[in-house]
């Protein structure tokens, strides 16, 4: 077994040297970064274990510009940008030849199976065209009533935890992420999955709760150095990971036999009803992408494998994410209660004019006619994006351009960037949206009013909502986008209509991140809240909530 691992091993780095051999005609040691140091961990372990996401990346943009060199794992040179131009060529311009590394792929395959995230090339081309039409802007406007139905009961369950007190500390983050999976079970797949239920939470909700974190937070050295192999071992090895009885394997694997379990059912209960060629009163997007993949050509169809894969990862992507970026802008909230107070004052102005008109609910024109709100949704995409970063692989040789000039090693100031096939490349998308060629000098700052005056005509066009990359771009964007935003816009109205938010008493927020009880910390290439020194809680953040008082 040690022969056996010791030529493993061995084969890898014989791989790993080739592959920089090969690239020795186009190197990108001119460009500057940070110094390198010994270490077969490299730069890409640091910023995977600081104590606050992004704040490492964020002083490299500072002292090298928006594009830097880092050393990666074994020794490797990783190219760095939060350009825009640079993320304008990669995600759209020349997308195809610029794939996600081996070791992403495997990872989302680990945790959900063959999907539209793990897939690359026309087998995830044949996902986006399965689940296109049930992710039109159209069909998910329809999808608000219900939205707003599920966080009514949150509303209520908040209520009810008040009678008894005028206010109280929640952990907000459980709360929604509660309501956003019972959101997501309810639109996806017509399935309720319980998670707001007062017994208790329901096993799925359990099972799901911190998945991320454990999956991709603070990982031990070997583990780390262990998983950058991924991108130079065969696929059917790596497949063979999924049943290592070493953290966080076997959670993974427990989870996804859980989801089959429902996810069993629901596609059971599902594949009768769908006819090709009648109409259908379901509206869910599992029942459009069963019935797109049976009307689809045979080669274009999706299997029941791959569309409990989708399934699986919508419904991790599609609650976890929102539900902490929901949280994030309530958090934001509470540290600025004179933009909270603004909120409340035109979501009362838009249920005056509702009211007027002889209305009970707000509809999507009503939503989409409050600036406000949606600037606030904006800023905390742009300030908090969930998704930090996103690693992509040089199919072949290229040259990448720069919006925005650095200087290399020589001195020499330069708009582009030879690379050779091979070559790693780490688009951050907090230093993008933290840029203040694009965003203003207060790019540090939360401050949604800077919607108020940015002039998108003006910048390079890159994501695919308010010119954010915090859904990624291109054809690898995030399929589910506008549900989020959607989801979002609804949460703002019920909550602050009725709810005040507060940090609990005597608490500093983020800005002092020396004494906040909360760390925004990284989990891979995503950003979690925990409490501070008790990581094994989860996903965490306290607020103070309590009722609104009426005028």
């Amino acid at each position: 077994m040690l022969f056996t691992h010791s030529v493993l091993f061995a084969a890898v780095f014989l791989a790993i040297a080739l592959a920089r051999f090969v690239r020795r005609g186009r190197s990108i040691r001119h460009i500057r970064g940070p110094p390198g140091f010994f270490s077969l961990l490299g730069h890409e372990y640091l910023m995977n274990n600081q104590e606050r996401v992004g704040e490492m990346e964020l002083q490299w943009f500072k002292q090298y510009g928006s594009t830097w060199r880092i050393q990666g794992a074994y020794g490797t040179d990783v190219l760095m940008t939060g350009d825009p131009k640079a993320m304008q060529y990669i995600y759209h311009k020349r997308a195809s030849n610029f794939p996600k590394k081996p070791s992403q792929n495997h990872m989302s395959y680990l945790l959900g199976g063959p999907s539209i995230v793990s897939d690359e090339g026309d087998a995830h081309l044949r996902h986006r065209k399965n689940m296109n039409p049930a992710f039109s802007a159209a069909h998910l406007r329809s999808f608000l009533p219900l939205f707003q139905r599920i966080t009514a009961k949150l509303v209520g369950m908040w209520k009810a935890e008040l009678a008894a007190a005028p206010e109280a500390d929640s952990n907000v983050n459980n709360w929604l992420s509660r309501t956003t999976l019972d959101i997501v079970g309810q639109a996806a797949f017509e399935y309720d999955y319980g998670a707001l239920d007062e017994n208790d939470q329901s096993p799925i909700s359990k099972a799901y709760h911190g998945i991320l974190q454990d999956a991709q937070f603070q990982q031990p050295k070997a583990v780390f150095l262990f998983r950058a192999l991924w991108d130079h071992l065969p696929e059917p090895l790596l497949r063979m990971f999924q049943y290592l009885p070493v953290h966080p394997f076997p959670r993974m694997l427990n989870l996804r036999r859980l989801f089959s379990e429902y996810g069993k059912k629901i596609l059971k209960d599902k594949n009768p009803e769908v006819d090709t060629e009648r109409q259908t009163n379901s509206k869910d997007i599992l029942t459009i992408l069963v019935k797109a993949s049976k009307a689809a050509d045979a080669k274009m169809r999706l299997s029941d494998e791959e569309i409990m894969a989708d399934m699986y990862m919508l419904t991790l992507a599609g609650h976890e994410t929102t539900a902490s970026t929901f949280t994030f802008l309530l958090y934001e909230l509470a540290q600025h209660p004179e933009y909270q107070r603004r909120m409340r004052d035109e979501i009362r102005e838009a249920r005056a004019r509702l009211t007027a008109r002889g209305g009970v609910d707000f509809t999507m024109e009503d939503l989409n006619n409050m600036p406000v709100c949606m600037n606030a949704i904006k800023e905390t995409l742009r300030h908090h994006p969930i998704l930090t970063y996103l690693p992509r692989l040089a199919a072949k040789d290229d040259i990448i351009p720069l919006a925005h000039p650095i200087v290399t090693t020589t001195g020499e100031t330069i708009t582009e960037i030879p690379i050779s096939k091979g070559q790693a490349i780490i688009t951050d998308f907090g230093v993008y949206n933290h840029l203040p060629q694009v965003w203003g000098d207060d790019a540090d700052q939360w401050n949604p009013d800077r919607f108020l005056r940015i002039d998108n005509g003006k910048q390079t066009n890159v994501g695919v909502f308010a010119n954010l990359m915090t859904f990624s771009a291109g054809i690898r964007a995030c399929i589910g986008w506008r549900f989020s935003i959607i989801e979002m816009q609804a949460l703002c109205t019920e909550i602050l209509e009725t709810f005040q938010l507060q940090l609990p008493g005597g608490k500093e927020g983020l800005d002092d991140p020396e004494t906040s009880e909360i760390q925004l910390v990284p989990a891979g290439g995503t950003r979690i809240p925990i409490l501070r020194g008790r990581p094994e809680l989860g996903p965490h953040l306290r607020l103070r909530v309590s009722l609104v008082k009426p005028e």
